[in-house]
């Protein structure tokens, strides 16, 4: 065999024989610590310690004091921290209304909300709305005139319908129609849901 042709491999061997002695090189220079840090998963653990930030919150008349993420929402705090699942994740960009929550009185998508946003507010949830065993009076007009089937977007219909009766917009049909239309039912069930509303309305219940 001509020693041109053992040129070619020759060559691979040199280069393979740099990168393997390279690669051991450096595990070699390495420092002890840091091989036990990454065995260990230190770094994740300090850059958890610095990503996140103190939070402070009262969730139905309950208060946390926790630290969170600045990335985290408020629907997936609710959700996967205090496990409050009654608060649906619909669309996750606030066209659905499933997410809807209180925040001092106000409705919020709270898929649009970061939680660090809502520090030293007053969150309520649907898990927030009954006294105890005594369903909230919109709670039990819905299930009076079936303003749900499938139920999925019913928690976050019931918290924009108490809000819609305090703020008033709730002299016809029509204008509950208009200020409900932020909340999607996919089943359909507005005619029943409108109704839900006026009762409570008409009512006088302290909502």
């Amino acid at each position: 065999m001509k020693s041109s042709d053992q040129k070619p491999n020759q060559g691979d061997s040199r280069r393979d024989f740099l990168k393997k002695s390279s690669v051991i090189t450096a595990i070699a220079l390495t420092p002890s610590v840091a091989v036990k840090a990454a065995e260990s998963n230190a770094d994740e653990r300090f850059a958890q310690l610095f990503e996140k930030i103190p939070l402070e919150l009262t969730v139905n008349n309950k208060v946390y004091q926790t630290t969170v993420e600045p990335r985290v929402t408020l629907l997936d705090y609710l959700r996967e921290e205090l496990h409050l699942t009654g608060t649906k994740k619909g669309c996750d960009h606030g066209q659905c209304g499933a997410c809807t929550v209180h925040v001092d009185g106000q409705r919020v998508n709270s898929c649009l909300s970061l939680a660090v946003m809502n520090e030293g507010k007053k969150i309520t949830t649907i898990e927030g709305l009954a006294n105890g065993e005594t369903l909230h009076p919109m709670q039990a007009a819905f299930i009076k005139h079936d303003g749900f089937q499938c139920g999925y977007c019913t928690p976050g219909q019931i918290m924009s319908a108490v809000a819609c009766v305090r703020e008033g917009h709730t002299g016809s049909r029509a204008e509950i129609s208009e200020y409900m239309s932020g909340n999607i039912c996919r089943c359909g069930a507005y005619p029943n849901i409108v109704d839900a509303i006026i009762e409570v309305k008409e009512g006088g219940e302290k909502v």
